[in-house]
């Protein structure tokens, strides 16, 4: 039997960068994967989807052409095989990536599936492998309700989407979280009549009623969107029919099934070894991610906590440390930061309304909007929201909950604020360029300036060396 210091089963974000953590330290490891090499993002996720949405945003773009004189727009058309032809060869550009990064250790690579035989001895069928430790790092698969599988072939799940040679006609997108909302949004761009299915307003995770309503009508005045269940499927002739909580039947060509990933745990008999489970997830410390009462470490999409790339990849470099280490280390977590590539995008950063309701947290809370906003006018994109949240004892910014334009690069601003543990002030006395999107961050930082306890406006601080002089803004 081979015995090994470390192994980790999936190659994906987090195998991956476990991998490179476990290899600074020994070279006595695996990398267990029998599936598709490439990582979820690189494949069926983050980057494919961009690639689709900038092209959904170029084409729709068209639309304001006139209003600055730009003539010709009405001849512009969408070659949907050209599009999808441009997506995949895009795809697997960034899929070659990741294998090339693979080469130098693909001798540590086991190309077959892994089930626990104990808690040390993994199973790969005609051989067994002995571990001191493991992670498992198998992330995640696309939700189906098993439900629906008599109708699996006008369904699309996301890890089939990109596949598609060309778009259906009428598409259903069932879920409206951050993958339904992205590709809904953009093949709705792209010619496709999509109508969205979500549960409640909660788009791309949003928990800020006011933000949760906005989306909702600027959203909805380009695609139908109806909140409620899907009660039933059933076809007729060459339609799928869904019916629909408190509306009329939804006929269309296909669906396209949005509803979030189940980790991947079923195939590893982690309960047959002795392993109590919830939802099939052993549990695990978060700040070490070492399962309890084992040398397991699970890591990425699979724990079911953050499913990001970003958030994968330093689970997986944490479960990697700990596992070459005699006594695991604690590790604290980035600031959260989720963005939807809507248009605008939708961002989530730091503490969200519903966690700082539930906590129960003494807050403020500063707005802004972006229609009639400057450099929005300018580039002719007059939509969005913005909030921010403030602790209003100490004026600490807590988080954000924002649909603006350029709300990747607006959320990541005030990210690094709340990381650095800011107060609004303080983020204020921050330059501030014009005309700039940025501005409407500043101005919903003053808005919360102004209700920051025992503060009667905004004072935004200028430095000479000395005395320190303050200037009203």
């Amino acid at each position: 039997m081979k015995r090994v210091d470390v192994a980790i089963i999936g190659a994906g974000t987090a195998g991956l960068s476990a991998r490179r953590e476990v290899a600074r330290y020994t070279d006595s490891y695996v990398v267990i994967d029998d599936g598709v090499l490439g990582t979820t993002c690189a494949r069926v996720g983050c980057m494919p989807s961009k690639v689709l949405i900038q092209v959904a945003d170029d084409f729709h773009r068209r639309h304001v052409f006139g209003h600055a004189g730009i003539r010709g727009a009405e001849g512009l058309a969408i070659d949907q095989p050209a599009v999808m032809q441009h997506v995949r060869a895009l795809r697997d550009r960034f899929v070659r990536s990741v294998l090339g990064s693979m080469r130098d250790w693909e001798a540590k690579l086991v190309r077959k599936r892994a089930r626990f035989f104990d808690l040390h001895t993994l199973d790969l069928g005609d051989e067994k492998i002995r571990a001191d430790r493991v992670i498992i790092a198998t992330g995640s698969t696309p939700i189906v309700p098993r439900s629906w599988e008599p109708h699996r072939a006008r369904l699309i799940d996301t890890d089939a989407f990109f596949e598609l040679e060309t778009l259906p006609r009428r598409l259903a997108v069932v879920g409206l979280g951050v993958i339904g909302l992205e590709l809904g949004q953009a093949l709705h761009r792209l010619g496709v009549q999509v109508t969205g299915i979500t549960l409640d307003k909660s788009f791309g995770g949003l928990s800020d009623p006011e933000l949760q309503q906005y989306v909702y009508e600027a959203v909805g005045a380009e695609m139908p969107i109806h909140i409620g269940a899907v009660t039933g499927l059933s076809e007729d002739d060459s339609d799928l029919v869904l019916d629909l909580e408190g509306a009329a039947p939804l006929r269309v060509d296909a669906a396209l099934v949005a509803m979030g990933r189940r980790p991947n745990v079923a195939s590893l008999g982690i309960e047959e070894v002795g392993i109590e489970t919830e939802r099939g997830i052993p549990r695990f410390d978060p700040t070490t991610f070492r399962v309890a009462g084992t040398d397991w470490y699970i890591a990425g999409d699979v724990n079911g906590t953050r499913p990001l790339l970003h958030e994968a990849s330093d689970e997986g470099r944490i479960a990697g440390y700990n596992a070459t280490r005699e006594a695991d280390q604690c590790f604290a977590r980035r600031t959260p930061l989720t963005i939807t590539f809507s248009h605008p995008p939708i961002a989530i950063v730091g503490e969200s309304l519903r966690q700082l309701e539930e906590r129960d947290a003494d807050f403020v809370t500063g707005s802004v909007s972006y229609e009639g906003q400057g450099r929005a006018i300018v580039k002719l994109s007059e939509c969005g929201l913005l909030h921010v949240y403030a602790d209003r004892a100490s004026g600490r910014l807590l988080g954000a909950e924002l649909f603006a334009p350029s709300g990747d690069h607006l959320a990541h601003l005030l990210a690094w604020a709340v990381t650095a543990e800011l107060t609004v002030q303080q983020t204020l006395s921050l330059p501030f360029y014009h005309p700039a999107l940025e501005e409407g961050v500043r101005t919903a930082l003053r808005a919360a300036a102004r209700r920051v306890e025992g503060e009667r406006a905004p004072l935004e601080v200028l430095r000479c060396q000395d005395p320190p002089v303050g200037i009203q803004a």
